[in-house]
């Protein structure tokens, strides 16, 4: 799955929202047979989500489409699989993981599906999703459970399962989760996965609100969000990729060590500040983010 900036959730009982979906403005889709799917829907919902997957797959080949089944504990998760891992599916999102051996339960299902499907071994991606207080007491574990694990995503949100896990008291500014936020941060990078997922932002009409926990998870480290309604998708979108200045700034950095290695320099003075190697490979990161999202096109990303 390529580096998104948004994910949005689709219940999967309602399929004339797949195609709508196209049309906004988010990265990527979650059709969703978990919490937003009545009991008795489970069933039809997943031969609804199986035939958006592949419709939507013929129809926006490159757009990231991941399912979320419902969780191990309640034994519906190997018939969701069964039914909805088909080709175009980038990723499954895993609900309420908790430990290494729940990737490794959820690997193992996923495994037993791309066979069946005659999928490319390894074809589906794994992004867990942190909501419970052990899973983000194991969260280093989790992200190293499986090489299939390449995304993690911390769902807390207001009277959800974090809530209730955690125990905390929401409140606007969202302090009272900054450390649990920063930690799973922490813990996917010394574990080498890149794209760490924030959400969610339930107020469907507090665009203010989004933004300003849209920044605050950016500026934690947070490479993207889940979100649950179209209207969030352009917010999110524009927190999440790189501005123009920034873009500029990282292009002259570029220019200017490119410079400096010429002359058999490690290190030059770049609008007033010293840079060296170190920021030359989080400039080429900032640029190569921007192309895949097609923020920057490839003649301007330079070697990036």
């Amino acid at each position: 799955m390529r580096l998104v900036r948004s994910l949005l959730f689709i219940p999967g009982n309602r399929p004339t929202w797949f195609e709508k979906a196209l049309v906004s403005e988010a990265d990527g889709l979650i059709l969703d047979l978990e919490d937003s799917v009545p009991e008795a829907e489970k069933d039809a919902a997943r031969a609804q989500v199986r035939h958006g997957l592949l419709t939507l797959h013929a129809q926006a080949p490159t757009l990231p489409l991941l399912i979320r089944p419902n969780a191990l504990d309640t034994g519906l998760t190997g018939e969701d699989l069964e039914a909805t891992v088909v080709p175009g599916l980038a990723a499954i999102l895993a609900p309420k993981v908790a430990s290494r051996d729940d990737v490794r339960e959820y690997a193992a299902l996923v495994a037993f599906c791309e066979r069946r499907a005659r999928l490319g071994r390894e074809t589906v991606e794994i992004v867990p999703t942190i909501e419970t207080a052990a899973g983000y007491r194991n969260a280093y574990d989790i992200a190293v459970g499986h090489p299939r694990v390449r995304a993690l995503l911390g769902a807390i949100a207001p009277g959800g399962d974090s809530n209730r896990s955690l125990g905390f008291v929401w409140t606007r500014d969202e302090s009272e989760t900054l450390y649990v936020r920063a930690k799973l941060v922490l813990d996917a990078r010394a574990a080498g996965v890149r794209q760490v997922l924030a959400g969610l932002w339930t107020d469907i009409r507090d665009l203010d609100g989004l933004a300003q926990h849209a920044r605050q998870n950016r500026h934690l480290g947070y490479t993207g969000e889940a979100i649950i309604h179209p209207s969030h998708a352009p917010v999110v979108n524009d927190i999440y990729a790189p501005h123009a200045e920034e873009l500029a700034y990282y292009r002259g950095l570029l220019a200017a060590m490119a410079e400096a290695e010429r002359r058999g320099l490690a290190s030059v003075t770049y609008q007033g500040q010293m840079v060296d190697l170190a920021m030359v490979k989080t400039a080429r990161e900032v640029l190569a983010f921007a192309r895949d999202i097609g923020v920057l096109a490839d003649d301007e990303a330079g070697d990036a």
